[in-house]
């Protein structure tokens, strides 16, 4: 199992409709979510900086990786972008984080 955790930016005054949005992610992206091994993700926020922190437990990266090139994951990106800091792909901007310390 491959453990990731990144990290996104969500905008200022937007961390209802962020977290409204999430609370109904599209059906259609959850499936390609599951079918790509993903498991255990999860998304916190830290209200003082508008940072967003996700984790994500995989089975391969290469197949995390090609969920982006999805039909659901593009309309998703198009749906968050008004709300969150993204690149000109409309795809969140994001950080991938080093891991540092485990306990199992």
């Amino acid at each position: 199992m491959i453990r990731k955790a990144f990290k996104l930016k969500v905008n200022e005054g937007q961390f209802e409709e962020y977290k409204l949005r999430h609370d109904n992610v599209f059906p259609e992206l959850v499936q390609e979510l599951k079918s790509a091994g993903a498991k255990n993700y999860s998304i916190f926020l830290d209200d003082e900086t508008g940072c967003l922190f996700g984790y994500v437990e995989l089975d391969s990266v290469e197949k995390w990786n090609d969920v982006s090139k999805s039909e659901a994951c593009q309309k998703w990106w198009k749906y968050m972008d008004d709300i969150m800091d993204t690149n000109p792909d409309m795809s969140p901007k994001s950080t991938e984080l080093r891991e540092m310390f485990y306990l199992a």
